[in-house]
């Protein structure tokens, strides 16, 4: 873990000859007001994924601990605009994020759907803060902004982690690639013609430490709206 963490910490520094300034602006991976706009991407990438699956999927979907008993009414827009606004995570831990669920996905042959995208979100949100950011909250405000119990998400967690195998680290190659891929899917962006499979262009791959001080004792961070998943 050290010694990949390590490596992933070197290849930042050559993100922005990697990327191309061009790419690390349009996304708002080192935007530090507001939104930025690899957020309502991923969100996008991922409403769309799941809607193909539920009108395509004909066999039985298996049950997972991710599934929860119903659709929430959040949007995943909504979820994920929500996530950032309280876990003060930087941008480019988005797109992580979605690289751990495809990760988990393909190793466990499960499907994204309504019932699981949600927990799923939370999850490798949390991993890849922990993962990416020099600073992040703990468990127990993550629950409270994901809408479950400490308790579940920590074991959400540890299911996650042995899902992907503990396979944490991005290569800035992959990185390139998945931004490439995510500007792909941009409205209205230049094609920029990168060759990759379906289920991997509905996402994106960034890895860009930010310097955020966060304080989980200071109230200003902390949620005002309770919110809960079934």
């Amino acid at each position: 873990m050290d010694a990949s963490r390590t490596s992933s910490e070197a290849a930042l520094t050559l993100e922005n000859d990697t990327i191309g300034s061009k790419v690390c602006n349009f996304l708002g991976l080192k935007q530090k007001y507001g939104n930025p706009k690899v957020v309502s991407l991923v969100s996008s990438c991922l409403e769309k994924w799941v809607e193909q699956n539920e009108q395509t999927t004909k066999k039985d979907i298996d049950i997972t601990v991710f599934h929860g008993s119903r659709a929430p009414t959040l949007t995943i827009q909504q979820y994920m605009d929500r996530i950032f606004k309280y876990s003060r995570c930087s941008p480019s831990c988005f797109i992580v994020a979605h690289i751990y669920i495809d990760r988990f996905i393909q190793s466990q042959n499960i499907i994204l759907t309504s019932l699981n995208v949600h927990r799923l979100l939370i999850t490798s949100i949390l991993v890849a803060t922990k993962f990416v950011d020099e600073a992040f909250f703990n468990n127990a405000y993550y629950a409270k902004v994901g809408g479950v119990t400490t308790a579940e998400l920590n074991r959400l967690e540890m299911k996650f982690l042995f899902g992907i195998d503990f396979r944490l680290y991005v290569d800035i190659s992959t990185f390139g690639r998945y931004c490439s891929a995510l500007m792909n899917v941009a409205p209205g962006e230049e094609e920029l013609q990168v060759q990759r499979p379906l289920h991997v262009i509905n996402g994106a791959c960034g890895l860009i430490k930010d310097n955020w001080s966060k304080n989980s004792n200071d109230s200003s961070y902390h949620t005002t709206i309770g919110i809960h998943i079934e």
